[in-house]
């Protein structure tokens, strides 16, 4: 019997975006988040567990691409922020989720992480008694999620202060697109972008700029 969550990923759709799947080792109930294209390997993936619920870290289109066909094929719970939701898109959640809420893998649990700046409705899954985040588009390796404001860069800045640097060295973030990398590794990065004024500056960032 396993004591920690088994976690599987597959980069799916034309921008490599990481889809996850959680699965719990004891009852092998899952749970998908961002179901951003390929409904067939996102079945794959999920084989030889009991899929719960579909779980969302934002709403852009290359993470929620085959959420309508993932939900009639599972028929399962959605569980997703409240907003604001990207351009166009409108969500029928069965839960909203908020910072601090705690949601639930057969006999395990996550809490919930609200990391604005790259999208108003972007959260991270923080693993309980665990040193694993799923953080979407928060963060990568090489820099914070793109911004398309001014107010989004300066909300990033502070989501990195007050959401991310606060997580323990040993955190291992998750992230939609790209390498899984450990938080410690990255911190005086971090820490030495968010001492810089960075101006009026929005869009692709990256730790060394």
């Amino acid at each position: 019997m396993g004591d920690k969550l088994e976690l599987r990923m597959r980069s799916v759709g034309p921008w490599g975006m990481n889809a996850y799947a959680l699965v719990c080792p004891q009852t092998k109930k899952s749970v998908l988040i961002d179901p951003g294209d390929d409904p067939d390997t996102l079945s794959e993936m999920l084989a030889g567990s009991q899929p719960t619920a579909i779980w969302l870290t934002h709403t852009h289109s290359d993470h929620i691409g085959a959420l309508d066909v993932m939900l009639a094929r599972l028929d399962v719970p959605l569980l997703a922020h409240s907003g604001p939701h990207a351009a166009g898109v409108t969500l029928h959640a069965n839960r909203w989720l908020e910072d601090g809420d705690v949601v639930q893998v057969g006999n395990f649990s996550a809490r919930v992480r609200y990391a604005p700046g790259h999208i108003g409705d972007q959260i991270c899954f923080v693993l309980d008694d665990d040193y694993r985040v799923i953080v979407g588009d928060t963060i990568f390796e090489g820099g914070p999620g793109k911004t398309w404001s001014l107010a989004g860069f300066q909300t990033t800045l502070e989501t990195l202060r007050t959401a991310v640097l606060p997580w323990p060295d040993e955190t291992i973030c998750y992230p939609g697109h790209g390498p899984s990398f450990r938080l410690g590794d990255k911190r005086a990065a971090i820490e030495k972008f968010l001492e810089k004024d960075h101006g009026r500056f929005f869009g692709d960032a990256t730790w060394d700029m």
